[in-house]
């Protein structure tokens, strides 16, 4: 059949959507962990989220066709992750780990698609700024908000989040990406580690931004909701606070990198 997803024009376009889709999230988190480093060591003014960033990148020159660029691979991720979500291409199953780890995999879907739409609006300029990640993160607070049992579901997004987090802690300790790469073992060497120091913290800074939406729906209030760069704002203030900032953000550089390694040397499981 024509549709069918096992046809191999079909295998050949998941592949490359995808691998396209993990280096864009890899530059998306290069510029993330070293626009904050900058910031950290006081050369970079202050720390940015994700959207800050794709801001940083439309200032540069040819920053729209970039932008645009990023955007398009934005989306082929979401694409990516939704298929991993619902054809299971990992094959996580349907116990309840199995489904924890795919509703997580949608979240990303959504998250990334939403950072995909915002990069869209620099490049054509519609409506303004969203002040960085925190933006995106109090905007879906107070959507969430406005619909039925809305606190719960800020709540249950906060409770997500948070299962992320310690998932990408536990996948970095244990080095579980390691039966989903094919890498050779030179390689393996010196970029295993970065991964897992990268994959340890985003899953400390999703933790983070998971108990900002629990404290946003405690409070009932969206403004309390936040992304990376109120994870960025909120280490600053801590004793040892540029110190602490510096950490994640070289790890959030890490993690960029694990995303480009994961562009190149990750299995596709495209036969679903």
């Amino acid at each position: 059949m024509a549709n069918d997803m096992s046809n191999p024009d079909h295998r050949d376009a998941i592949k490359i959507f995808a691998r396209l889709g993990y280096a864009s999230r890899g530059i998306v988190y290069l510029l993330v962990g070293g626009l904050a480093a900058l910031a950290a060591f006081g050369q970079g003014g202050q720390t940015e989220g994700s959207r800050g960033a794709l801001e940083r990148v439309l200032a540069a020159p040819f920053g729209k066709i970039l932008l645009g660029l990023i955007a398009l691979g934005l989306v082929c991720y979401a694409l990516w992750r939704t298929i991993q979500a619902i054809k299971d291409a990992d094959h996580h199953g349907t116990d309840a780990k199995g489904i924890a780890i795919r509703t997580g995999l949608m979240v990303s879907a959504v998250t990334h698609t939403l950072l995909a739409f915002f990069a869209a609006t620099l490049i054509f300029q519609f409506g303004g700024s969203s002040g960085g990640s925190g933006g995106g993160s109090q905007g879906m607070a107070s959507w969430l908000m406005q619909q039925p049992f809305g606190r719960w579901l800020v709540g249950a997004v906060g409770i997500i989040l948070i299962g992320v987090g310690i998932s990408h802690v536990f996948k970095g300790f244990k080095a579980k990406f390691h039966k989903h790469f094919a890498m050779p073992t030179q390689t393996q060497k010196w970029a295993y580690p970065i991964c897992r120091f990268g994959l340890v913290t985003r899953g400390i800074v999703f933790v983070i931004v998971g108990g900002f939406f629990i404290i946003a729906a405690y409070h009932f209030n969206p403004s309390e909701a936040g992304g990376t760069a109120e994870v960025f704002t909120t280490l600053r203030s801590q004793v040892y606070g540029q110190w602490l900032l510096a950490i994640v953000a070289i790890g959030l550089f890490a993690f960029g990198l694990y995303s480009l390694l994961a562009a190149v040397y990750r299995r596709i499981n495209a036969s679903m």
